[in-house]
């Protein structure tokens, strides 16, 4: 059993204890919305560097999505003071797949932005699994999980969570919540693989669209816990490629996009 879940419920736990012994901050005036294993933490280290940005006291607090009941408070505590010269942000990739997110985040920053990464969804399902092996909770082979994935989601408390490597992918319906909450000019959506090709030009997209003035951080990498260089089976991923098909048509229509991403 991997010892990271142990090691990262320490490190939120003394993230939650500073955070109410904190003097309150300002409320961040944008989000990283996701998706998970889509290049968040990459944006998040590029923002980070910026200086007119602060940062949370971590990535992926999680307020909006799973700690909501802990109250703006504590979300607070989270975030630097107050500044005419800065804005403060945080990165959750879970908020953009949770049901309530996009409302409790409308109505907690009525004057937020928000962004969105999106993989190749037959991508983001393979790493996704990788990231939940490493952590040594996935004893299926990749095309087991997802065939017990509706399954395991409706077992387990958690399962919604860690095992939705093909619900996750379905970002058409994940985005139409957001928009029903938040209009359409205030949230940015990127395709990760325009990220991962040129990530200076798409940053700059990104200040842009915060208003925030032109910044070239120190240096552009990918930052993640794993490198995916290994590639899904490919029946596995050609079934895959074929779930998603219609569900990329949907995205495509729905942002006005050419067709993005292979469908088989």
């Amino acid at each position: 059993m991997s010892r990271r879940p142990a090691v990262d419920a320490l490190r939120r736990a003394v993230r939650t204890a500073r955070a109410w012994a904190a003097t309150p901050g300002a409320l961040p005036g944008f989000l990283i919305v996701g998706a998970q294993r889509s290049g968040t933490t990459s944006l998040h280290s590029y923002l980070a560097a910026h200086p007119q940005v602060r940062a949370a006291s971590g990535k992926e607090l999680q307020y909006f999505s799973l700690h909501y009941g802990r109250g703006e408070r504590w979300y607070r505590g989270h975030f630097p003071p107050p500044s005419e010269e800065t804005v403060s942000f945080e990165a959750s990739p879970l908020y953009l797949f949770h049901p309530e997110a996009p409302s409790r985040a409308a109505a907690t920053l009525p004057d937020g932005r928000y962004i969105a990464l999106l993989r190749d969804p037959v991508e983001r399902a393979w790493s996704h699994y990788l990231h939940t092996r490493s952590y040594g909770q996935e004893p299926l082979d990749f095309a087991d999980a997802l065939a017990a994935e509706q399954d395991r989601v409706a077992a387990s408390p958690d399962g919604w969570r860690r095992y939705s490597y093909a619900a996750r992918g379905r970002y058409a319906e994940q985005l139409e919540r957001w928009f029903a909450h938040v209009p359409r000019e205030r949230i940015h959506v990127i395709r990760s693989e325009d990220m991962y090709a040129d990530p200076a030009e798409v940053y700059a997209e990104v200040l842009a669209f915060l208003d925030l003035e032109p910044f070239t951080p120190p240096e552009f990498a990918v930052h993640t816990r794993r490198a995916d260089r290994s590639a899904a089976p490919e029946d596995t991923a050609r079934r895959l490629r074929e779930h998603f098909a219609p569900h990329n048509d949907r995205l495509a229509e729905l942002l006005g996009w050419p067709r993005t991403w292979p469908s088989g």
